[in-house]
């Protein structure tokens, strides 16, 4: 209900209205990489590798304005063409001294081999 009950989530619920879900958050962090960070060079497709880190900080209430700041924290190129990086990720609320999520987000990225000149 605290999602989707405004009138209980206002009366039983610290939070004054319903919030989001923490894992629609966190999904929304695939969309927003696509929005800000610019794909490795030569890369044929990347996915999902999970998380070092993830800590749910503070409630989105419903209505509230997000945004997300990427900070590329390792990188590690594999001998089999894969590249893994790891990203410091932080979802701020608008008008919120504590942000919504904190996580370190692994992706693995497949580059292309290119041909070697002579």
């Amino acid at each position: 209900f605290i999602h989707c009950d405004p009138e209980r989530a206002s009366r039983e619920t610290p939070f004054g209205g319903t919030i989001a879900h923490g894992f629609l958050s966190l999904s929304l962090l695939s969309a927003m990489t696509f929005e800000t960070m610019p794909p490795l060079e030569n890369s044929k497709m990347g996915v999902n590798h999970g998380f070092d880190s993830l800590r749910f900080l503070a409630p989105v209430k419903t209505g509230a304005r997000i945004r997300t700041r990427f900070v590329l924290a390792d990188v590690k190129v594999r001998p089999s063409g894969w590249v893994q990086t790891a990203h410091d990720v932080t979802i701020e609320i608008e008008g919120s001294k504590k942000p919504a999520l904190t996580a370190r987000w692994l992706t693995l990225t497949l580059i292309e081999r290119q041909p070697e000149t002579a």
